[in-house]
């Protein structure tokens, strides 16, 4: 299990969120801001507008998923 911070993946608070695999935590993010924007937390509208974008634009897309599983696979286990 490794951990990583919506701010890490490009969110706007440090909400501890934890996997065992990159797309474990990526997804957990995405429910993460959809969760906080439909309570009304604008702070994470930006982020939640970059993560439903990033597929709109697939070379771009794709360069920030390699890039954190990356990160991710660098973690140490929690």
């Amino acid at each position: 299990m490794k951990t990583m911070t919506c701010r890490q993946l490009g969110g706007a608070c440090d909400l501890p969120l934890r996997g065992e695999t990159a797309d474990a935590v990526i997804k957990a993010q995405d429910r993460h801001l959809k969760e906080a924007v439909a309570a009304g937390d604008s702070t994470h509208q930006a982020a939640l507008d970059d993560m439903r974008g990033r597929w709109k634009h697939p070379v771009k897309g794709m360069g920030w998923y390699k890039s954190t599983k990356r990160e991710f696979a660098e973690l140490p286990e929690d």
